[in-house]
Order: structure tokens, then sequence, then C-alpha cells
């Protein structure tokens, strides 16, 4: 096992980890309760923590965490109702349509 990254919080690193396990990484959160004890202990000790099960997979993790990190910033138009959707998003905001080019599983 390797330490991937430290997380800001629990719900962060769970969204981390299950998103890394989804894509192929067997990946687990650890120091889940430590914040409990931040403060006896030094706040930066008590951040949860990312860790991979397979240490080859240590680099495919760092890029696919990079990615969920910064989600591509995009600009289209809504086929639906014309409204301009600027960001991350897969879906008009608006209406409910679906950016052009995508499937309805976010492909």
């Amino acid at each position: 096992m390797k330490r991937l990254t430290t997380a800001p919080n629990i719900a962060i690193g769970t969204l981390w980890a299950d998103m890394l396990t989804a894509s192929g990484v067997a990946a687990s959160v650890q120091r889940y309760f430590a914040s409990g004890i931040a403060g006896e202990i030094p706040p930066d000790q008590a951040l949860p923590e990312i860790w991979i099960a397979d240490d080859a997979q240590l680099d495919a993790a760092r890029r696919l965490l990079a990615e969920l990190r910064h989600p591509p910033q995009r600009r289209w138009v809504c086929p639906g109702c014309a409204e301009l959707i600027e960001g991350p998003f897969e879906q008009c905001w608006k209406c409910g349509a679906v950016m052009p080019g995508v499937d309805g599983e976010g492909r």
C-alpha cells in the first residue's frame, strides 16, 4: 500500500477514494476518525489520507486525482433552451438537456 495524498476533510477523502476505486484503482481512506483528536496531535496529522492498494498504480492514481481536482472547463449552448453553460457541467441547469456528444452516463 502507498499513501497517495491527504484530503481536506473526510467527505472529500471518501469521494476521492470512491472515484479512484470506480476508475479501477483500489483506494481506501485512512485516519477516518482522526479529526476527533485534532489539537491533541498537530492538525495536519489528523487529516484523512487516501491510500492505494497496488503500489504499481501510484502514477495512474496521481493522474486520476489531478483530473478529479481540476475538472474540464467547457462552454456550450444548450440545444433545448439556448442557455449558455460554462464550467464542468454536462447537463443544462435550466431545462435538464444533456450536453451534445455526451450520453446519459457522462461519456
